[in-house]
């Protein structure tokens, strides 16, 4: 029996406007072999302002990540997979602008 686990995320980036104020827009969509690396990466991309999939800030604030866990197991020559999800929260975010994301994180 052989088990593997992938990490992948899809999410939301916070940012100040150019014109003033604050926006969110989708965030890239990342992938890493540990949960460790997959946010290690999204927080180096959150400060160096590429982990915005396109729209461009000023600046960006803080993002709020979709983790899924891809755990597939093989038995017997067949492969069977699990996936749990969970939100992760990064950056400089007040509780206010986490529940912005959370709540604007059903329509992406």
């Amino acid at each position: 029996m052989t088990t593997t686990e992938k990490f992948e995320s899809r999410g939301l980036v916070l940012g100040n406007l150019f014109m003033g104020g604050e926006g969110a827009y989708k965030a890239k969509t990342l992938k890493a072999n540990t949960k460790a690396e997959l946010i290690k990466q999204a927080t180096e991309m959150l400060n160096d302002g590429s982990l915005d999939g396109g729209m461009g800030f000023d600046g960006l604030i803080g993002a709020m990540l979709e983790i899924k866990t891809i755990e597939t197991v093989e038995v017997n020559g067949k492969l069977f997979t699990h996936e749990e999800v969970e939100d992760e929260f990064i950056g400089d975010l007040s509780e206010a602008q986490q529940d912005f994301l959370s709540e604007t994180g059903m329509y992406f």
